[in-house]
């Protein structure tokens, strides 16, 4: 069955880097777009990242200049690079997936950034 799962999150000081993983199972991520949400307390989740299976990318303004996200698939999986972190970046992070109409999630991962 379609599983993804998220890890790479933590606490980062303002400024530092973190990469995010997303282990993708039961399809193959470069046949679906593939995409980065996030979700702050008491706040909507909203879209950080998207790449198409065709390769292509888009990002919030919030985060372009700053995070990337790329896909590796041989490996099956999708990364979402993040440099030059502001305290505003912390949420938990969440990967997914839109297969035949239905949304697929992942449970998320905890990003924690540090004034």
């Amino acid at each position: 069955q379609v599983q993804l799962v998220e890890s790479g999150g933590g606490l980062v000081q303002a400024g530092g880097s973190l990469r995010l993983s997303c282990a993708a199972s039961g399809f193959s991520v470069n046949m679906y777009a593939m995409s980065w949400y996030r979700q702050a307390p008491e706040k909507e989740r909203e879209l950080v990242a998207t790449v198409s299976n065709a390769g292509v990318i888009q990002y919030a303004d919030s985060v372009k200049g700053r995070f990337t996200i790329s896909r590796d698939d041989a490996k099956n999986m999708v990364y979402l690079q993040m440099n030059s972190l502001r305290p505003e970046d912390t949420a938990v992070y969440y990967c997914k997936t839109r297969i035949l109409l239905t949304n697929y999630w992942g449970r998320g991962t905890q990003v924690t950034v540090a004034s």
